[in-house]
């Protein structure tokens, strides 16, 4: 079960990476955004719901991600929230009104110099064309990684040698095979169907099934 809490604004600096805190809070009062923060989900970073019936607009963003990986993905989040406000909720969610958005907000938090320059040349790359996933990039996911706290067990699918055995979160085992041109050729080891697995999918390696 998912497991939420409210982030208390004067605790929410220690999710966030030095010096994002006050333009983030300049966002979050303006739109007047309930942020929460969300422990443990598998299948999305962060999440976006329009305010009704008078209800403030919702943000929910994991708070295991690594620093710079939580503030990218709030800024996806709040580029929803923006580009509605803006252009109306008929919008496609990641058209070219939220792509205009979403550029717009990164660049003003690059101008702050928060991200280290592998980061931020990897943002600048992203701007040019935005993916729909919170951080879907291909080269910003890896960079991300970077950051994450040590000893943490999971890897890429395109770090498991091939032949090499995973385990994604559902619990099912899979043998990794080759690499096609955008995707990882793998086996379903209790089945036998193959199954295409994005390179940056992260899952935990297994020595046996």
């Amino acid at each position: 079960m998912r497991k939420k809490h409210e982030a208390p604004l004067d605790t929410l600096n220690s999710y966030l990476p030095v010096g994002a805190y006050h333009t983030v809070m300049q966002y979050l009062g303006h739109y007047k955004v309930h942020l929460t923060i969300t422990k443990e989900r598998r299948s999305v970073l962060g999440d976006y719901r329009f305010a009704v019936h008078g209800k403030n607009h919702r943000i929910s963003v994991n708070g295991n991600l690594n620093a710079f990986a939580f503030l990218i993905t709030l800024l996806h989040e709040l580029a929803h929230l923006i580009a509605f406000e803006k252009y109306g909720n008929r919008i496609a969610s990641h058209g070219k009104e939220w792509k205009l958005v979403y550029g717009e907000i990164l660049q003003q938090f690059l101008l702050l110099d928060l991200f280290p320059p592998d980061i931020a040349n990897e943002i600048k790359t992203t701007m040019r064309s935005p993916a729909a996933g919170s951080c879907a990039e291909d080269g910003l996911i890896r960079v991300l990684r970077k950051y994450d706290r040590k000893g943490d067990v999971k890897k890429l699918v395109e770090e498991i040698d091939v032949n090499g055995l995973f385990r994604t979160d559902d619990g099912r085992i899979f043998k990794r095979g080759d690499q096609l041109r955008k995707r990882i050729r793998c086996l379903e080891i209790k089945t036998g169907k193959i199954y295409l697995f994005s390179p940056v999918y992260e899952v935990t390696p297994v020595s046996h099934p």
